[in-house]
C-alpha cells in the first residue's frame, strides 16, 4: 500500500490545476520517484469525492502517511488496517460497478438513437437480435457456421469515428473461431460469404455488455466494424 498511498499524498498536496513546483528533480531516482506518483496519482484521484460519494479523506489519509513515516504509533491498531483496507477495496469495487452502470446507460442510449438513425439508411440491414449490416460487397465461396474458424481483416470503431483495433494496421489477417467472438459478430460472420465486405453496427447488448472491455471500450458501447471474410476453415 505504501506507493499508492504516498501517491495520493502528493496528489493533494498541490493546488487545483496547478503543478506543486517541487524543485527536487536533481536525479533519475527524483525523477521516476515524481513519474510513479504522477501515474498512479492519475489512477486514484477519482477516490475523492463528495458527502456519500467520497471514498479518500486526503487530510486523514496524509496524517496517516506522516505517522508511518515517523514510526510512531497511529490511532488504529494495526491489527485493523487490514480489516479497514478490506472494506475498503470492497467500497472501491462498488463504486466502480455503480460507476459503470451508470455509464452504460448514457452510452447505450446514445446508441439507440444512433442505430434507430442509422437503420434508417439505404442498404442497411437491421436483424431480429438488433445486430445492423450493410453489404458492401458480396462475395460468392462458403459460408460459415458457429463451429467453424475464419480468416478476416477487420477494423474497428466507436461510434465518435476513433478506431480501437485493426487487423489491416497490423498487416496479417486474423484468424478465430466464430463461435469465440462477441454475439454480433457470430451472428454477423454467418451472413457473409467467403469474399464479402461487410459493415457491422453492433449494440452493447450483442458486443462488450454493461462492463465494456477497457481501456478502449466504455460500458455500453455501439461498436462499428468493416469487415472482410477470405477464408472459412471447417
Amino acid at each position: 500500500m505504501f506507493l499508492p498511498v504516498l501517491a495520493l499524498v502528493w496528489s493533494c498536496t498541490g493546488g487545483a490545476g496547478t503543478s506543486s513546483n517541487y524543485e527536487g528533480l536533481k536525479t533519475f531516482v527524483d525523477s521516476s520517484s515524481y513519474a510513479q506518483g504522477m501515474l498512479m496519482g492519475e489512477q486514484i484521484k477519482n477516490f475523492q469525492g463528495e458527502g456519500e460519494e467520497a471514498l479518500m479523506n486526503s487530510n486523514a489519509l496524509k496524517a496517516g502517511f506522516d505517522d508511518a513515516m515517523k514510526g510512531v504509533d497511529g490511532l488504529i491498531p494495526k491489527p485493523e488496517l487490514e480489516v479497514l483496507m478490506q472494506k475498503f477495496q470492497m467500497n472501491l469495487q462498488q463504486a466502480s460497478q455503480k460507476k459503470a452502470m451508470a455509464e452504460s446507460k448514457i452510452n447505450a442510449a446514445k446508441g439507440a438513437a444512433f442505430l434507430a438513425e442509422n437503420g434508417a439508411k439505404d442498404g442497411v440491414i437491421t436483424t431480429e437480435s438488433g445486430l445492423q449490416y450493410k453489404v458492401i460487397t458480396q462475395g460468392t465461396g462458403a459460408s460459415p457456421t458457429a463451429a467453424d474458424r475464419v480468416e478476416v481483416d477487420y477494423e474497428g470503431r466507436l461510434m465518435n469515428g476513433e478506431v480501437f483495433d485493426s487487423s489491416f494496421k497490423r498487416g496479417k489477417h486474423a484468424t478465430f473461431g466464430v463461435g469465440q467472438v462477441i454475439p454480433g459478430w457470430t451472428e454477423g460472420l454467418q451472413l457473409m460469404k467467403e469474399g464479402s465486405k461487410f459493415q457491422f453496427f453492433i449494440p452493447s447488448t450483442l458486443g462488450y455488455g454493461e462492463r465494456g472491455s477497457p481501456p478502449n471500450i466504455a460500458p455500453g458501447e455501439t461498436l462499428i466494424f468493416d469487415v472482410e471474410l477470405f477464408k472459412v476453415n471447417p
